[in-house]
């Protein structure tokens, strides 16, 4: 019997990783363990509140059950670590030991990991080991993630409602990333954070987010380069009243990441009661 180890969060219950994984057990009667990591951002104030880890079980969980109903040896869990820490946790600790590795990833122009060099990383942590790259063309979820870039606004009803409108489209995940200004206490940003957060989640939408770089376009370049992000949308006050507009972010955006990219214009500060 062979011990498979699958390095997979997004594209864990995606159809194109459980037909590979169904062909190599039902020819040699492999045992399998899947890890799904969920690492933190590269920076910024995480305010995540378990939505991330949730989500990744829920992938994980159907994962567990189609394999299982293929009659496959399986097991599996949710790690709170990047993928590459992943791998060699599981390395060094399994039993049985580990004869191959499945490493699970979005298309280079999707994925974050890519990005990020890890299939290579684990070929050097495997140190022999074999490791098998499997690209899923369709995500788990058959949604989106689409990252939403606001500050003073981001409790603003424009915006959230926008948000709403979103989610009613079709399947989707939100990352909102709040730049601190460097007036402001962290605490005022994080305060706005949580409150939106908590109305989008009232209304049953998969949303999470962090206080993150002062700059809005360096924190954005760095969520797309460390995450899958389909979609972006930015919220700012008017023109008069924006810096983020003097400074062109919006058209940077389009340019330099080549997503679609939605302007959401707020016309009023909010203020959230301490």
């Amino acid at each position: 019997m062979t011990h498979v180890l699958v390095i997979a969060n997004e594209t864990a219950a995606s159809e194109t990783l459980l037909e590979a994984l169904r062909g190599e057990a039902g020819a040699s009667g492999d045992r399998i363990t899947v890890i799904a990591p969920v690492s933190e951002p590269s920076q910024g104030y995480v305010v995540y509140e378990d939505t991330r880890r949730a989500s990744a079980g829920r992938r994980l969980d159907r994962t567990m059950t189609a394999l299982r109903e293929a009659g496959i040896t399986a097991q599996g869990f949710v790690v709170e670590t990047g993928p590459v820490q992943a791998a060699k946790d599981a390395l060094a600790q399994l039993e049985p030991r580990v004869d191959e590795i499945v490493v699970s990833t979005h298309p280079e122009e999707r994925s974050g990991w890519m990005r990020r060099n890890v299939v290579e990383e684990i070929v050097r942590a495997a140190k022999g080991v074999p490791v098998k790259h499997v690209v899923s063309t369709e995500g788990a979820d058959g949604g989106a993630n689409v990252l939403v870039i606001a500050n003073q606004t981001v409790v603003s009803s424009e915006l959230l409602d926008r948000i709403r409108r979103r989610a009613a489209q079709g399947p989707a995940s939100f990352l909102i990333v709040a730049p601190q200004s460097d007036e402001e206490e962290h605490a005022d940003a994080d305060r706005r954070l949580r409150r939106a957060l908590s109305e989008l989640r009232g209304d049953g939408i998969e949303a999470h987010g962090q206080v993150v770089h002062p700059d809005p376009y360096t924190a954005a370049r760095q969520t797309v380069h460390d995450e899958r992000v389909d979609e972006i949308i930015v919220s700012t006050f008017p023109g008069e009243k924006s810096g983020w507009l003097r400074r062109d972010l919006v058209e940077r955006l389009r340019r330099d990441t080549g997503l679609p990219v939605e302007h959401v214009i707020s016309p009023y500060p909010q203020r959230v009661a301490t």
